[in-house]
């Protein structure tokens, strides 16, 4: 059989040390019997994967979280030959593993090197202490410091760096401080978000209560374009709204959700896209361990039991996909893919939307590809919201 279709693979690790004040993903402190539970019982989930997957060749691997580090390394790597004795991984294919300051050792790291993994994803946040104590961060800037250099150390060539604007307490020239700080450990990848205070957080409680206090907005603005104005004059290309490269160094798996490859996604609340539908796993962690430790499902049973929110995408739903994910990138997205996705042209669904945006200076559009400018990048929630159907 020919392994050509593409497939991406994410792999969830809810647990941390405790949660941060802004965090509301998937993740939770737990003990380590609930760590090795939950690690065979994902590992059990690949196995019972590999009749999905033996038509795919797995070109990317993310180990999210939660905080993967928090691990012993033999999970890491029991976790990865299963995925291998499940799938076919390429042989140039990204493997990522996110971690946290303070969780990293040189036994973890080169554990990690060993199983194959070649990118390392730290959170950072903000080189600043006051303000990583605030938001309720393990470590400080100086435990991040020694992280990166450990991960250099262990021979990663490719580290991602993510950081976060508009934090409590923050200013401009606290943000502008980080990004200084940041850029002399020459990272290859940098992510840089500004602060959503979530509903049901910590940190939206203090924020309400005036407990803490955010930057004005006009305040995130100037955040905002002197991220893009600093890394781009000193090596980084903005390839993606909020993720900045040295060049060869985008996130591959990333740029493949904004391309809409498919993928399957492994542990509690995990996502996926496979086979023109949605679904996600369940987000209890119990009920998660439970049905994979029992011996009576099959496999079809399993699946049924795990997955929720399932949704069959319908065309317009994957036209709406395809122009509001893939214009995320600075790239924008093709006017050929479009129609050989399809089977129309883009301007026969969207040419009304499309004159309207150009004539507000907010996309570009030429023969071959559909982009935003700087000025639809800026208010890119806005002008994404003209492509749902």
């Amino acid at each position: 059989m020919t392994m050509n279709k593409k497939i991406e693979i994410y792999i969830h690790i809810p647990f941390c040390v405790k949660k941060c004040a802004y965090c509301d993903f998937l993740s939770c402190p737990a003990d380590d019997e609930t760590k090795d539970r939950y690690v065979q019982a994902l590992c059990r989930e690949i196995e019972w994967s590999k009749d999905c997957l033996k038509e795919y060749l797995v070109d990317t691997v993310f180990i999210g979280g939660g905080t993967p580090s928090i691990l012993e390394e033999k999970y890491i790597t029991q976790i990865l030959d299963t995925l291998r004795s499940a799938a076919r991984i390429s042989d140039d294919a990204e493997i990522t593993i996110e971690c946290n300051p303070g969780t990293l050792t040189m036994e973890k790291l080169e554990a990690y090197k060993d199983a194959g993994i070649n990118r390392i994803s730290l959170g950072l946040q903000s080189a600043n202490d006051e303000e990583l104590k605030t938001i309720g961060r393990i470590h400080n800037y100086e435990e991040f410091k020694k992280s990166f250099n450990l991960a250099r150390l262990a021979g990663f060539k490719n580290i991602n760096v993510d950081l976060m604007s508009a934090l409590p307490g923050q200013t401009l020239e606290s943000y502008k401080d980080t990004l200084a700080k940041v850029i002399t450990l020459n990272p290859d990848h940098i992510s840089a978000y500004s602060l959503i205070v979530e509903d049901e957080t910590p940190l939206k409680d203090m924020v309400e209560s005036g407990k803490l206090t955010l930057p004005s907005e006009d305040e995130e603005r100037e955040m905002y374009y002197y991220t893009k104005e600093f890394l781009e004059r000193t090596g980084y290309k903005r390839y993606e709204i909020s993720n900045y490269a040295k060049d060869g160094y985008e996130c591959r798996h990333n740029i493949g959700y904004w391309k809409r490859v498919e993928y399957l996604g492994f542990g509690i609340g995990a996502a996926s896209l496979f086979k023109g539908e949605r679904f996600s796993n369940t987000s209890d962690i119990n009920r998660y361990m439970h049905v994979l430790e029992e011996d009576v499902m099959n496999a079809d049973e399993i699946w049924e039991a795990l997955n929720e929110n399932t949704e069959s995408l319908t065309q317009n739903d994957e036209m709406e996909e395809f122009m509001f994910l893939g214009l995320r990138m600075t790239d924008g997205v093709s006017k050929a893919d479009f129609k050989d996705q399809f089977g129309k042209s883009i301007e026969s669904v969207y040419g009304e939307v499309l004159e309207k945006l150009e004539k507000q200076e907010l996309i570009y559009s030429s023969d071959d590809i559909i982009k935003l400018t700087d000025k639809g990048i800026d208010i890119s929630n806005i002008v994404l919201a003209n492509f749902l159907l």
